[in-house]
């Protein structure tokens, strides 16, 4: 469950990805497995697999959490980083700033409406962050994080978000597609749920 990007912000993150990969890599590499550039969103809250019982509910609840938001949350993408540690990245990521506060009351608000719908509660922090890419066991990890981290050192990209989804995450046949199950908008004025897809035991988030 998450937030979907604006089409500019994408924009901006795959020029970005586009400059990094035309650099090239030492002879032999294997690329970094960089995620689909065409779904790009901050997670809030990942479920993995579902009943198809649940998908019903879980979408009640993102209409919930949506409706009860402030409105839409200015943010931005600024700097980048690594999971766990920039040696041995594991998770390549583009940082989030501007209005963090409000985003972490709309993570806290689907936690609310997720726990209500029956989902157990998540106690790990809410720690925003854009994931582009993993590194795995790839030698030129530490190099395509270094080339990311440069890229946005002196970079902001404003990134209003105004809708919150369930996500699907469909794999196979290259990097993992985010399909939106629904889409609500943020705020009180929020009209009747958006279904978009429905496809049987998806793994939302």
């Amino acid at each position: 469950m998450g937030v979907p990007l604006p089409d500019d912000a994408m924009t901006a993150v795959a020029d970005i990805v586009d400059d990094i990969r035309a650099q090239g890599l030492p002879a032999g590499a294997r690329d970094v497995r960089w995620v689909r550039l065409d779904g790009l969103h901050l997670t809030l809250r990942f479920l993995g697999p579902t009943p198809e019982t649940f998908i019903g509910p879980t979408a009640d609840a993102v209409a919930t959490a949506a409706t009860a938001a402030e409105g839409p949350i200015p943010l931005e993408l600024t700097g980048a980083g690594s999971f766990p540690r920039a040696a041995r990245p594991r998770t390549l990521w583009v940082g989030v700033g501007g209005d963090t506060e409000g985003l972490a009351r709309l993570a806290a608000g689907t936690e609310a409406a997720l726990v209500a719908a029956g989902w157990a509660p998540d106690d790990r922090p809410f720690r925003p962050h854009l994931t582009l890419a993993r590194s795995d066991g790839v030698s030129v990890g530490p190099l395509v994080a270094g080339r990311l981290s440069a890229a946005m050192a002196a970079r902001t990209i404003p990134c209003t978000v105004d809708r919150l989804g369930l996500f699907e995450s469909v794999t196979g046949g290259g990097p993992a597609r985010y399909i939106p199950l629904t889409l609500e908008p943020l705020g009180p004025s929020s009209p009747a749920s958006t279904p978009v897809y429905h496809q049987t035991t998806p793994d939302p988030h």
